[in-house]
């Protein structure tokens, strides 16, 4: 056999080096290799040998299919090689490299802006570590809500400032309520805060790093229908008119009154079941939350230097991430797709 498998390699070598191009390489590769192949057939044989010599004749046959294919190898690369300087042209234009595309987070944050900035809003950025202070007391939350609670809030292993305490990841935007407010030290102000937030959560519609868009208006006057009015106007310039919204009753800190605003799911359209009958794990029941809103409570507007008995305001803060996946058309079930850095998945937007 020891012989049969060094004359097999002294012809295929002879045979590789009259081979000119790649269909005709790859079909005598087949023929040696295949599952009906010589080279496969005679290593079939090797069970018949007696059993002391079969280790030295298994040895010998790897080391002669290895210089095989490396003759194989060396052959493909000369028939590339002549196929570039055939058709090689240098005067040809060259190739223009791939050009990429804003990720869906990105293309939402700027459509956000765009739809806000249309009616005089302006865009604004707050620090992602924030004291506790501006995260919380400012926005009336005493030392003991539970939102502080270090199962809802990021801390920063810093040493406490008297008054402003410990730093934190900007768990909510809600922070630059008052920072804008002692930025512009007086009303009018029409502020949409866009930046990153963070909070140990992580399941299919959350995750530990987002985004969030915050609302503030404060002026004279301001009531709940220009609340109302405004979520109306962002849920038809962002969603379609084919898409509903609702304002439940709710209770936050911040804002007296408060609502939640829902949007009618854009999985299952608001019917709480898909088109093959399974229930929408997305949604649940057909309605899912956007975010918070509400008037400005008067202890905020206090923070912020602001008369709360002269000038009145609403906010709201939305996740940037799931207001992109409640669009008509996306279909997005799963928050943790837009992170995943799937290449089949990023090049749907």
């Amino acid at each position: 056999m020891e012989q049969e498998l060094k004359k097999l390699r002294e012809e295929t070598d002879k045979r590789i080096e009259k081979i000119k191009d790649s269909a005709a390489l790859n079909k005598l590769y087949l023929n040696l290799f295949g599952a009906s192949g010589s080279f496969t057939k005679l290593l079939k044989t090797l069970k018949t040998l007696p059993a002391e010599k079969r280790p030295a004749v298994g040895k010998l046959a790897n080391e002669i299919k290895k210089q095989i294919e490396d003759k194989f190898s060396r052959q493909r690369s000369i028939i590339e090689k002549v196929k570039i300087d055939e058709w090689l042209d240098v005067t040809a234009p060259g190739l223009p490299p791939q050009i990429g595309h804003l990720h869906i987070v990105t293309q939402a944050i700027s459509e956000i802006s765009r739809i806000f900035e249309r009616v005089g809003f302006t865009r604004v950025r707050y620090p992602e570590v924030e004291y506790e202070w501006y995260a919380f007391e400012s926005l009336n939350m005493p030392a003991n809500h539970p939102a502080r609670d270090d199962f809802e809030t990021f801390f920063l292993d810093t040493p406490s400032i008297p008054k402003m305490g410990q730093l934190v990841l900007s768990p909510h935007t809600s922070s630059g309520q008052v920072r804008e407010m002692k930025r512009l030290k007086k009303p009018p102000i029409r502020m949409i805060n866009i930046a990153k937030c963070y909070r140990p959560n992580w399941d299919i519609s959350h995750t530990p790093m987002f985004h969030q868009f915050e609302g503030l208006v404060v002026d004279t006057g301001i009531n709940i229908t220009h609340l109302k009015g405004t979520m109306d106007y962002f849920a038809r310039e962002f969603f379609g008119k084919d898409r509903k919204t609702r304002l439940r009753p709710f209770h936050f800190q911040f804002t007296e009154p408060s609502f939640e605003v829902d949007i009618s799911c854009g999985v299952c359209l608001g019917k709480g079941k898909l088109t093959d009958g399974n229930n929408c794990r997305f949604c649940k029941d057909g309605w899912l939350e956007l975010g918070g809103s509400g008037m400005v409570h008067p202890n905020v507007l206090k923070m912020g230097n602001i008369d709360p008995v002269k000038y009145s305001g609403f906010a709201f803060g939305w996740g940037v991430e799931r207001t992109y996946m409640m669009k008509s058309g996306t279909k997005l079930d799963d928050i943790r797709l837009l992170y995943s850095n799937d290449i089949r998945f990023l090049e749907q937007f």
